[in-house]
């Protein structure tokens, strides 16, 4: 089981990983089951959401368009990688939101891809043990669905996964000492509205919820960015995040806007410039844009919970962790 939050801030116990060259016969042994589970988790999860009808696309490297990642509260990206190519400015994919936005709505109503994420998170992240500055999300979307659809199929999906983790990696969860701990989720998973949480327990209701949960939980009514639905009448945004015991948010997710009115509304309000979203708003004022949700699964956070990671870079074979860039 990893180190809990609070114990991590107050005396820093979690040993940041070695890269591969610097390893013992035994940390590689250790490094190699958790590479096992990941191979079972993405077959498990790319399989299921082909057998739902998904189709499955590749991902976007670099795009004039990508994630602002503002105002949302929870972002802490200390630098936004941008190179020019034939004239034109494009940064890294910080999140595929609007390609999976545009793509649902023009063609493909459901949709998943393996993205890489390039966020450069603050270097003293390094010890929150959940944090990489590379990373890869399993973002997929869905035309006309609802918030409460898309929690359904992720709770699915998830204890599914469990299910069958345990079955088919028993070997290696026992030599990580996670297999008696690791339980399937009991469903439904309770939903929490953020602002009865920040009631309860104030500006760190994250960290606070995520060490009491020991189940999986839902965080609904999020303040976030322009793209995530919210209802200016009753004053809630309809999108949620999935939290894990011990290791926070895996899931951030939506029911996104698509009247062009609301979408230039909420960009002016939050100050975000359009340039860089011209084929959003073009589809969205000639009506082309759809009602759709979805969310993005951080894959390596996800498989942090399923072995008991003591630290997110031990799930990666190359680490990205923040304020440390290894030869390879």
């Amino acid at each position: 089981m990893a180190q809990k939050f609070s114990e991590v801030a107050k005396d820093k116990l979690i040993e940041i990983p070695k890269s591969l060259e610097q390893m013992s016969e035994n940390e590689i042994k250790r490094k190699r089951c958790i590479s096992r589970v990941m191979t079972c988790v993405l077959r498990h999860l790319t399989l299921e959401f082909l057998n739902r009808g998904f189709e499955w696309l590749l991902p976007v490297i670099f795009s004039q368009s990508t994630d602002p990642l503002w105002p949302d509260p929870g972002a802490s990206i200390e630098k936004r990688i941008e190179v020019e190519i034939y004239g034109k400015t494009v940064r890294t994919t910080l999140s595929m939101i609007f390609h999976k936005m545009v793509a649902c709505s023009l063609a493909h109503p459901k949709l998943f891809t393996l993205s890489p994420n390039v966020r450069v998170e603050r270097g003293d992240r390094a010890n929150s043990g959940i944090h990489a500055y590379e990373f890869t999300q399993l973002d997929f979307e869905v035309r006309d669905a609802t918030s409460k659809s898309i929690r359904t199929l992720v709770e699915e999906v998830v204890c599914g996964l469990i299910g069958n983790v345990k079955k088919q990696m028993r070997e290696e969860l026992l030599y990580l000492g996670r297999y008696d701990s690791l339980k399937i989720p009991a469903t439904p998973f309770r939903v929490y509205d953020r602002r009865e949480l920040e009631k309860k327990y104030g500006r760190g209701w994250e960290t606070k919820i995520t060490l009491e949960a020991d189940n999986p939980i839902w965080i609904t009514n999020i303040p976030r960015e322009f793209y995530d639905f919210e209802d200016f009448g009753k004053g809630k945004w309809d999108n949620y995040d999935l939290i894990l015991p011990y290791y926070g948010e895996v899931l951030s997710g939506s029911r996104r806007e698509w009247e062009y009115s609301k979408i230039v509304r909420k960009m002016e309000r939050d100050r975000v410039g359009k340039g860089n979203y011209k084929v959003l708003l073009k589809l969205a004022k000639e009506q082309k844009l759809k009602p759709s949700a979805g969310a993005g699964i951080g894959v390596e956070r996800l498989v942090s919970w399923v072995v008991g990671a003591k630290h997110i870079g031990e799930t990666q074979l190359f680490p990205k962790i923040p304020g440390i860039v290894y030869d390879l």
